[in-house]
């Protein structure tokens, strides 16, 4: 492979400013960023370019079900202490999207990269990290996502005998087993709100016991591992023992959680947890996640979640009631076709919240809304269900192809 001072090849820079083109001319037409097409265009014309891009830059790579772009604006931020960094920060996670994000960075030192998680073996060959953050992984787009073991499973043989650090989370049975063939771990206790994902053992099948915070098989006797650095309240333990204060704009115990994973990540490269933990408080909003917007006379917070395990996160920090909710749930490709999930996420949690029900699939919602015996109203669109709330905020939870149709009608 090419020495740190040879430039990209012919055919690369010619992929490159190819794919630059597509891009800009996919943004002029309207069709959002154009990252994604301009990154397939450049991939054809130079297969090899991901590794070209990454070859000169020291790589994170970050994957899980929830929390992967936030968790990656965070690094970024921190490691900018660093040096210049360059990432996919808008979520375009496949290998196209990061491509085109890492063609767009030439004086970068540090690839701050989101990976799907189907995709990060083949990402993992590619740019050839030097550190890898895993934080969870649980059921999501049922009609076309691997069953969460088997995608553990692509991960384990994936990361088998790699180079790269891998900064795991020690309280997901399925991310310490798929993690464990690394030889190279760093363990994060960040928590895990979500268990019904992991009751069985993922190495033997038998059952897992989960006595408080701590887990293992009776069976086989996997279990937990010690962490070294952990989440704790409001502050982060490295793992010397000192506790690092956490201030972040972002809410709720998952975004700490991340917090403590990214500050983990940027101790690899030399970034120490003050600095770190500091620089991430510049982070208000990701990708118009948790922004308040003024629309019809309300204050409308936007919060995505996309499956259970982030429905049950995000119900654990909207106000209090009664402030009103309004959820919105799509099927289109981007959030798979089966909706079945949503029988998977406690409703119950909130009992007391005047709630309003939009989206493709709001009868569906209003099916399972109606069944956890919830007050709702099904209206028509947003400024509908607007306008049935009094003044002041609102908590605005929708699925993801749904919250980028909310943002578009609020001008975010």
């Amino acid at each position: 492979m090419a020495g740190n001072s040879d430039p990209l090849s012919p055919r690369a820079k010619l992929a490159v400013t190819a794919g630059k083109a597509v891009a800009a001319a996919s943004r002029a037409a309207g069709r959002g960023s154009g990252s994604v097409i301009g990154g397939r265009v450049a991939l054809k014309l130079d297969p090899d370019l991901l590794a070209r891009l990454a070859q000169n830059l020291d790589c994170v790579l970050v994957s899980a079900t929830n929390g992967k772009t936030t968790t990656t604006r965070l690094i970024a931020e921190a490691l900018r202490a660093a040096g210049p960094v360059v990432s996919n920060a808008l979520g375009a996670n496949m290998p196209a999207g990061i491509t085109s994000a890492l063609a767009g960075g030439s004086d970068a030192k540090f690839g701050v990269i989101e990976v799907d998680e189907k995709y990060l073996a083949g990402v993992a060959r590619d740019t050839d990290p030097k550190c890898i953050a895993l934080l969870n992984l649980s059921r999501d787009q049922l009609d076309r996502a691997a069953e969460t073991r088997m995608l553990a499973e692509n991960w384990r043989e994936g990361l088998a005998g790699s180079k790269a650090v891998v900064v795991a989370n020690a309280d997901d049975p399925l991310v310490v087993w798929a993690a464990s063939s690394s030889p190279n771990v760093i363990w994060v206790a960040a928590g895990q709100m979500w268990k019904d994902d992991a009751w069985s053992c993922p190495s033997c099948g038998g059952v897992m016991q989960r006595p408080g915070d701590d887990w293992f098989c009776g069976e086989c006797g996997f279990r937990r591992p010690t962490p070294s650095w952990a989440l704790s309240g409001d502050h982060v333990l490295d793992p010397h023992g000192s506790a690092w204060p956490i201030h972040l704009q972002l809410p709720g115990r998952a975004n700490k959680a991340n917090a403590a994973s990214s500050a983990a990540v940027a101790a690899v490269f030399g970034v120490p947890p003050q600095v770190a933990l500091e620089r991430m408080y510049q982070v208000q909003a990701v990708a118009g996640r948790y922004d308040v917007v003024q629309f019809e006379g309300r204050d409308l917070r936007l919060l995505l979640a996309k499956n259970p395990a982030g429905w049950l996160e995000t119900f654990s920090l909207i106000d209090p009631p009664p402030t009103p909710v309004i959820l919105s749930v799509n099927a289109r490709g981007a959030d798979g076709t089966d909706t079945s999930w949503l029988w998977d996420v406690d409703y119950t949690r909130l009992t007391g919240h005047p709630i309003c029900v939009v989206g493709d699939r709001k009868l569906d919602l209003a099916v399972r809304l109606e069944v956890a015996n919830q007050q709702f109203q099904v209206c028509e669109n947003l400024d509908q269900a607007v306008q049935l709330c009094p003044p002041g905020r609102i908590e605005v939870i929708a699925n993801y192809t749904a919250f980028q149709d909310l943002r578009r009608r609020v001008g975010n």
